[in-house]
C-alpha cells in the first residue's frame, strides 16, 4: 500500500512530521523572556514543564499550539490525500506529527513527549476515541495531581478502546493507538522510574 503512495500524499506526510517538529513550548518561553526551558524545571518543551517555569498562561497557550499541529496534520490529510490511500495518509500523517514531535528535527531529534499532540490526533481521526483517552488523563490527573501517570495510564488504556471499534475504524487506527502509547509511554521513561521511586513531582 505504502508503493502507491502519491507525490502529494508523501508530502503531507512530510508536512506533517516537519509541523510536529515545531517546539512551540520552547518558542513560546523563549518570546516570553524565560529562557531556554530545556535548561529549566523537567527540560521537557511540553506544556507541563512551560507551566512549571512560566506559568499557567504560556503553558496552556503550549498546550493549544501542541494539539492544534496534531489535529491540523490529520485533518490536512483528510482533504488533500489521494482518494484512495485516503485511510493511510491520515493514518499516516497522525503518527508523523507526534514523531516530529517527539523527535524534533529542528532539535536534533530530542524532547517532546506528545501527549497534547496525540490526544488531538486521536480527536481528529474519531472523536470518542481522542476524548476517552483525554478523560482517563483528565480522571488520573484530578485524583493524582501527577501529569505523567495521568498520560502513562491514558496510552494504556486508548489501544483497548481502538480494538474495541476496530470494526468501525479499521485495524490501521488500532495499530495506530499501540504505536503511540508504546512511543509516549517509553518517553517518559525517566518519570516511571521516579513514580516507582516515589518521587515523580505533582502539580497543584
Amino acid at each position: 500500500m505504502l508503493l502507491n503512495l502519491t507525490e502529494n500524499d508523501v508530502v503531507l506526510i512530510a508536512g506533517a512530521y516537519a509541523l510536529g517538529s515545531i517546539p512551540f513550548g520552547l518558542i513560546i518561553a523563549w518570546i516570553s523572556g524565560k529562557g531556554d526551558i530545556r535548561k529549566k524545571g523537567s527540560g521537557n518543551i511540553g506544556a507541563t514543564n512551560v507551566m512549571r517555569v512560566g506559568g499557567k498562561i504560556l503553558a496552556v497557550l503550549t498546550l493549544l499550539l501542541d494539539a492544534g499541529k496534531g489535529a491540523f496534520a490529520v485533518l490536512v490529510a483528510r482533504e488533500y490525500a489521494n482518494t484512495g490511500n485516503l485511510n493511510i495518509v491520515i493514518l499516516l500523517s497522525g503518527a508523523a506529527v507526534i514523531i516530529g514531535h517527539v523527535f524534533p528535527i529542528w532539535l536534533r531529534f530530542k524532547d517532546g513527549k506528545g501527549v497534547a499532540t496525540t490526544f488531538a490526533v486521536l480527536t481528529a481521526i474519531y472523536w470518542p476515541l481522542g476524548a476517552f483517552s483525554l478523560s482517563i488523563w483528565l480522571i488520573t490527573f484530578f485524583l493524582t495531581k501527577i501529569s505523567s501517570l495521568a498520560a502513562i495510564l491514558s496510552m494504556i488504556a486508548t489501544p483497548t478502546l481502538a480494538l474495541y471499534y476496530a470494526d468501525i475504524l479499521g485495524y490501521g487506527v488500532v495499530y495506530l493507538s499501540f504505536f503511540i502509547a508504546i512511543l509516549v509511554i517509553v518517553r517518559h521513561h525517566s518519570n516511571i522510574n521516579r513514580l516507582v521511586q516515589g518521587e515523580e513531582g505533582k502539580i497543584i
